[in-house]
């Protein structure tokens, strides 16, 4: 698997892959990843099978906010082929997203769906924490979600640990 930036030629597949994964949910069109993706303050990348033109398993996008010397970031959106779920993808574009929001010293901000129990175990083995609900946050089905932080100390404190 690679990893590399995504561009608005990707948008079709990720807006597939958008209906496919969150189905019950209002998925972004083909026009929400583009005006994403062309935000100057966003990051939106993919792992694919090869390097040369491979098939999009996963993508996700990062935002950074405020000022460049003090931001935050927001995780707006992962998620990976079911077909290729567990084989790594989502930890790829994790640890990637990770780098560039410690290279900033930012806390990095999420909401995830309350019962998406994977989703939670991969965030909190990247030190997030749950800091609230966010109630009937997902529409139209209403499901609730976490707000999660993953703050600069977290990281300092998992590498510490690892030592």
């Amino acid at each position: 698997m690679f990893l590399r930036e995504l561009t608005a030629a990707d948008a079709p597949r990720c807006a597939e892959l958008e209906t496919l994964l969150f189905a019950e949910e209002n998925p972004w069109s083909v026009e929400d990843l583009c005006v994403a993706m062309n935000h100057p303050h966003t990051l939106y990348i993919a792992v694919v099978d090869s390097l040369d033109h491979g098939q999009i398993l996963g993508y996700a996008g990062l935002a950074m906010l405020g000022p460049a010397d003090d931001p935050e970031f927001e995780i707006h959106t992962i998620g990976v082929d079911p077909e290729f779920q567990r084989r790594g993808a989502a930890r790829l574009m994790m640890d990637n997203m990770m780098f560039v929001a410690d290279r900033a010293a930012g806390p990095v901000f999420l909401e995830v769906r309350t019962t998406n129990e994977p989703a939670i175990r991969l965030y909190e083995s990247y030190g997030f924490e749950r800091q609230g609900v966010r109630k009937n946050y997902y529409q139209p089905s209403g499901a609730d979600a976490y707000v999660m932080v993953r703050m600069p100390s977290a990281v300092e404190s998992n590498e510490e640990s690892e030592k």
